[in-house]
């Protein structure tokens, strides 16, 4: 089984302030030194357990790309250390190891001999790996005449081709189409469920928190924070919001979850509430019912413009709709120091039966990034079931009318 534990990792490089300062301390080895320390990662510590699926997650520059080479050994460490223990497999920069002057065959059978796999079981697998990669008669050909995609599509397939203790998968999946993405990570979920460990880098909150157990975020180099996965990608979001501003607040709510709160404070939220027909606060509403989201808002400065928008998550955390005043071109203009507002959003409960939060948000322009007065996730909790409504299954109700001619 695999395992991974990072203790008191740190990587840094060395800078010159010239060339000549690097060929000075070359030639006199005995004077001083002439370069400085640049730490691009710093004191991580985390373990992975056998069978875990854990997300790495930060703006580019945090040190992910980094981390993941000292894991897999292409990188040694300035400081620390890694142990892993089981086969590793590791899906890092795209065609890493690639020759460009060989066939899609031969690369393949050489990255799988990289990977520990004998050049008997990998003639054994080769049929799989074309079968996989559906790259048809290129495998023939040099690489070179490969696209970006085909050569994400071999790479993967030879990394997968066996079920490995523990899967490394870094950014290289996102050049690939929508086919292959969906089909690469129904392969990575089904190992998941076998035992494999898998340790993901991506920017697609969905890919994150659907497959991952947990999620770290590394800022600056250093591990900002780790947990459930829906709590970090909302810490995460707000950051990169925030850009630097240092705001982003959670907090443990009453069943337990970690909400995110952050934004300047130029305008905040006094009350939000889920209301039925009678306008009356409800927590559970049915599949289908007419509701409304009423949002009190106090304006703490002189705003030339607020858009408010509202975002519905199901239990994963994964977005099911949002929209805001801005798409609904209605945002407020002119607000003043003081001043309270009221908005109302009705609309229709066209939700599969399940557990929903909605997260709101207080900014400028089309989205939060621009300019972020307040994000407040789970600032809504509530239920669906279904009452009156044909079986279905599936995050949306979508009334459907059948026709059959014989």
């Amino acid at each position: 089984m695999g395992t991974i534990s990072v203790q008191n990792l740190g990587k840094a490089y060395k800078q010159y302030p010239s060339r000549w300062s690097r060929l000075a301390e070359w030639m006199i080895p005995f004077s001083k030194p002439r370069h400085t320390m640049k730490w691009v990662l710093q004191d991580l510590n985390f373990t992975i357990q056998a069978g875990e699926a854990v997300g790495i997650v930060g703006i580019n520059g945090a040190g992910k790309s980094t981390l993941l080479k000292m894991i897999t050994g292409t990188t040694q460490a300035t400081a620390g250390k890694v142990n892993v223990t089981g086969r590793v497999a590791a899906l890092l920069e795209l065609g890493m190891g690639f020759h460009p002057d060989f066939t899609g065959r031969q690369n393949a059978i050489m990255a799988g001999q990289l990977l520990g796999l004998s050049l008997e079981t990998l003639n054994q697998l080769m049929p799989e790996i074309e079968a996989f990669a559906e790259i048809g008669d290129y495998i023939d050909q040099p690489v070179r005449v490969y696209s970006s995609g085909m050569q994400m599509r071999l790479a993967f397939s030879v990394a997968t081709a066996q079920r490995p203790d523990i899967l490394i998968v870094d950014e290289a999946l996102s050049v690939g189409d929508s086919y292959f993405q969906h089909k690469s990570f129904d392969r990575i979920r089904e190992y998941s469920k076998q035992g494999t460990t898998l340790l993901i880098v991506s920017h697609d909150k969905g890919a994150v928190q659907g497959i991952c157990d947990r999620a770290i975020l590394l800022n600056a180099g250093r591990l900002a924070i780790e947990g459930d996965p829906e709590a970090v990608m909302d810490y995460y979001n707000a950051m990169l919001a925030e850009r630097g501003r240092l705001t982003v607040r959670q907090e443990v709510d009453q069943d337990g979850r970690i909400k995110t709160t952050s934004g300047t404070g130029e305008a905040t939220f006094d009350s939000a509430e889920l209301l039925n027909a009678q306008d009356e606060a409800v927590e559970v509403i049915g599949v289908g019912q007419a509701v409304r989201i009423r949002v009190r808002v106090h304006a703490h400065a002189d705003l030339p413009e607020l858009v408010l928008g509202y975002m519905i998550k199901d239990r994963l955390g994964q977005p099911v709709f949002g929209t805001n005043s801005h798409h609904l071109r209605q945002p407020t203009k002119q607000v003043r120091q003081g001043e309270h507002l009221e908005y109302v959003f009705d609309f229709d409960a066209n939700l599969g039966v399940g557990s929903y939060s909605v997260a709101l948000a207080l900014h400028t322009a089309d989205t939060h990034v621009n300019q972020n007065f307040e994000w407040r996730d789970r600032a809504i909790v509530f239920n669906v079931i279904n009452i009156d409504k044909d079986p279905f299954v599936g995050a949306a109700w979508l009334p459907t009318t059948l026709k059959c001619d014989r």
